[in-house]
């Protein structure tokens, strides 16, 4: 077993935790762990772009509007005002260190890069690097990261679980290698940065999605998780049974992409006002009512009237990979269904991070900072992860120096591994997890469904403990962090007796006056039946 120790131990390599990396290391000592399936994360596979009030045309308050709007009246407004407030800033630092967005070349264009509209935004709000914004922004704040002599990047590490001191402090975090050593990371403080939940789910629109296993360490320890009943699906990600996921960008829609069903008719103007440009839940609802209703198994996507030099112009990265899947979008609509796509609840943090765990902070898609609220706008996700991790940097930056590592106490042992679960009984019970999921706790849900999935759940943790008694395995642990999670949610929805937002359950169909976001701690859920 090894043991390293770091000012600041941030996990997770997404744009959330390199901004803070690079903003930290002027001062600080950081750890960055960064898995090798970082690259095929959530952030990497953001299309789109962020939205940040950048075009004198635009104003702050119009954004805040917006947000507020798509969140469904659960958003905490302080943290929309600074959220919007702050977004400009995290732009032009974006800018500065060198991320190649798209200009805008036009004679009489206001701001001097591309900015494109997506569905809830009522201005043109959203800076791009062509259709593939997330990579952009990763392999620009990677490759500074590279450079720096204070971040020591670990891309051969999976934590598993964090550990407290006796005052409850948390110290850091344990992991294991591709070789299956465990190693202890001592810090005097820890960021989590690894994403939402979606891969709780059968279909999603990344590779290799998070399963909400960094929600599950805090509320380990003590953390708050709030708003897990709010989990997004994408309207639109690419129909291909055989296929990897692959996200069709939202900015398609904002650039005229028109929604069709199975008889190749047009049906969202039928049903909002906005059309395509409806916020995503009330979108992937209708996209999901079409799919019922018809034998497809999904609805098309078409934005062949733009011609081939504008797709070519704005969407090289949708043309490229739809060809290289047989569908040339130049001349034929894109076969789509919604997918899980992004957690709106989370770890319950302030505006700086800092959740309810002392030196524990949480940042990006894995915290609830009340930004969401009951559904997520487009694009002000990359605007959460930029502004809250440089106010979080900012936060660290102004504490007392870190004290000598030898302070941090002694960190739990990680137990022997004294059981080898078979790996394939170990994927048959999360798929069997993803597949429950989907059927119960999806885009529409029903009491009596999900209080089946809650017991379905029961089942496969017992399962789990009879695979590995002991919880040893790495692969274990992370399974079992899942369905604790997975529990969670179903309690959060349960409990929920009305239809808001991404939360919609016929059962519940109104809205309640004075609804306020859910909060559960890990004691809150039921003991595992015998």
């Amino acid at each position: 077993m090894s043991v390293s120790h770091s000012d600041v131990l941030i996990i997770g390599g997404g744009v959330a935790g390199l901004t803070l990396a690079l903003t930290l290391a002027s001062r600080y000592e950081v750890t960055l762990i960064r898995p090798a399936q970082d690259d095929q994360g959530a952030s990497r596979w953001a299309q789109g772009g962020i939205a940040a009030v950048l075009s004198p045309a635009d104003n702050l308050d119009a954004h805040i509007q917006d947000t507020l709007i798509a969140g469904d009246g659960l958003c905490d407004e302080d943290a929309v005002r600074f959220t919007v407030e702050n977004g400009p800033a995290a732009i032009q630092w974006l800018i500065d260190s060198g991320v190649p967005f798209t200009p805008d070349t036009s004679p009489d264009a206001p701001f001097p890069y591309h900015l494109t509209r997506e569905g809830g935004h009522n201005a043109r709000r959203i800076i791009h690097a062509d259709d593939a914004t997330g990579k952009a922004v990763v392999e620009t704040l990677h490759h500074n990261a590279q450079q720096h002599p204070s971040i020591t990047q670990r891309d051969n590490l999976t934590v598993v679980d964090l550990f407290a001191n006796q005052t409850g402090e948390c110290n850091g975090a344990l992991a294991v290698d591709s070789d299956g050593q465990s190693h202890t990371l001592y810090a005097h403080y820890t960021v989590l940065a690894t994403g939402g939940a979606s891969g709780l789910f059968q279909h999603t629109t990344t590779p290799s999605p998070n399963s909400g296993e960094g929600m599950m360490m805090a509320a380990n320890l003590g953390a708050s998780l709030m708003n897990l009943e709010f989990q997004q699906f994408h309207p639109t990600c690419l129909y291909d049974p055989d296929g990897p996921a692959f996200l069709i960008s939202e900015a398609v829609r904002g650039e005229g992409g028109k929604l069709l069903n199975q008889q190749g008719e047009r049906f969202m103007p039928s049903i909002d006002a906005r059309a395509e440009l409806a916020p995503r839940d009330v979108v992937a609802r209708a996209i999901d009512a079409q799919i019922q209703a018809g034998t497809l198994g999904h609805v098309w996507l078409d934005i062949s009237h733009l011609g081939e030099e504008a797709l070519r112009h704005h969407f090289p990265t949708i043309l490229a990979h739809c060809a290289s899947r047989g569908i040339d979008i130049t001349q034929a609509p894109i076969p789509v269904v919604p997918a899980a796509h992004y957690s709106c609840g989370g770890v319950a943090t302030d505006l700086n991070g800092a959740t309810e765990v002392s030196h524990l902070y949480a940042i990006g898609e894995v915290a609830y900072t009340g930004l969401h609220g009951a559904n997520r706008m487009a694009s002000n996700s990359l605007l959460e992860c930029l502004v809250f991790a440089r106010s979080c940097a900012q936060n660290l930056l102004a504490r007392p120096t870190a004290p000598p590592a030898q302070s941090l106490g002694t960190a739990p042992l990680m137990p022997s591994t004294t059981t080898t679960p078979d790996p394939a009984a170990l994927h048959a019970l999360r798929q069997s997890m993803r597949a429950s999921m989907s059927q119960h706790l999806a885009i529409v849900r029903h009491q009596e469904g999900m209080a089946a999935l809650a017991q379905q759940l029961i089942d496969l943790t017992h399962q789990l403990h009879t695979l590995d008694p002991d919880m040893t395995h790495p692969d274990s642990r992370r399974l079992l962090h899942s369905l604790k999670l997975a529990r969670m949610s179903v309690l959060a929805a349960q409990q929920r007796h009305e239809s808001r937002g991404l939360h919609y359950s016929p059962d519940w169909p109104e809205k309640l006056p004075g609804a306020r976001p859910s909060r559960l701690r890990l004691a809150d859920l039921p003991s595992l039946a015998s």
